[in-house]
């Protein structure tokens, strides 16, 4: 079942014709695709170095290849910035063979993602976790703040969507309870905290783990500045109660920035339960799991 009404279907044929007509050097190497929860794009394999990834969404090609660029220069930034890995561009590539779009080589990373390794109970992994939130934010903003667009700003700009969350959610979720959080979440203070740069959806798809540790960071075309509580998300929709309150100990989070952190991951879990309640079944779960989490914290201050 498709995510998208727009969603463009990406075969292993059209994928092994592409690599083959544009980067001749790499028609030896195996294309397989990979089984993942993403909801952006399809990924495959080329050998064992790299990982292509293929939007998912109809677009105009413009647009896709300025935003391909704009997520490849995002990552070449963050790159070797913090003490754990992620992955690097390597080329874009054209429409053709059947695939509308352009699309985009980066290296492969080793690794399980979180969802299939759960590490919310680790003590060490949350440990990781402030870590590489730490050095997320001593990256300097070169005077950039937020964008505008997406997570990472003011909460009160979310309203409409998560109206629409709150009305195509009555029959999954406790809407009464979900809606009382959401009024006493939505205009949090930004207090005299500055931008700082951030992964911005510190999700369990993209956290990769490796012997109960962080090994590594995917997805990073939307590092940028943003409130910094946004990479807080990873305390809910990563870690159960014992390992969350040990990041938020190591980062030293006071109530304020504690309680941004949970609104922003109630804003992400909303959208993801009945956006993918039968297209994505695991995603859908993800996002539930979130806001039990987020419901049961008796933590904030």
């Amino acid at each position: 079942m498709k995510m998208h009404a727009n969603q463009l279907t990406v075969p292993p044929e059209t994928v092994r014709t592409l690599v083959d007509q544009q980067f001749p050097e790499w028609r030896s190497l195996p294309v397989r695709s990979v089984t993942a929860q993403g909801t952006a794009n399809a990924i495959f394999r080329i050998g064992d170095r790299f990982a292509a990834r293929f939007p998912l969404e109809s677009a105009d090609v413009e647009s896709t290849l300025r935003r391909l660029e704009s997520e490849a220069e995002a990552a070449r930034e963050l790159a070797c910035r913090t003490r754990f890995p992620t992955p690097e561009p390597v080329v874009l590539g054209e429409p053709g063979a059947g695939y509308p779009l352009p699309w985009s080589v980066q290296t492969w990373l080793p690794g399980d993602v979180a969802t299939d390794e759960d590490p919310g109970e680790s003590v060490e992994f949350a440990r990781d976790v402030a870590a590489l939130i730490a050095d997320l934010r001593q990256i300097d903003t070169r005077g950039r703040t937020f964008a505008g667009t997406g997570r990472g700003g003011d909460l009160r700009s979310h309203d409409a969507w998560m109206e629409t969350c709150f009305r195509n959610s009555e029959q999954l979720l406790d809407v009464r309870r979900l809606r009382h959080l959401w009024a006493t979440s939505r205009s949090l203070p930004r207090g005299a905290a500055e931008d700082v740069m951030t992964h911005g959806d510190l999700i369990p798809g993209n956290v990769l783990v490796s012997a109960g540790r962080l090994a590594g960071i995917l997805d990073v075309g939307g590092f940028g500045p943003a409130d910094p509580s946004l990479d807080l998300v990873s305390a809910w929709h990563v870690l159960e109660a014992g390992p969350r309150q040990v990041l938020r100990d190591h980062l030293r989070c006071d109530g304020l920035e504690w309680e941004r952190g949970r609104a922003w991951a109630f804003v992400q879990a909303m959208g993801l339960v009945w956006y993918y309640a039968e297209s994505n079944p695991p995603m859908s779960r993800m996002g539930r799991r979130s806001l039990e989490r987020i419901l049961a914290d008796t933590s904030l201050a």
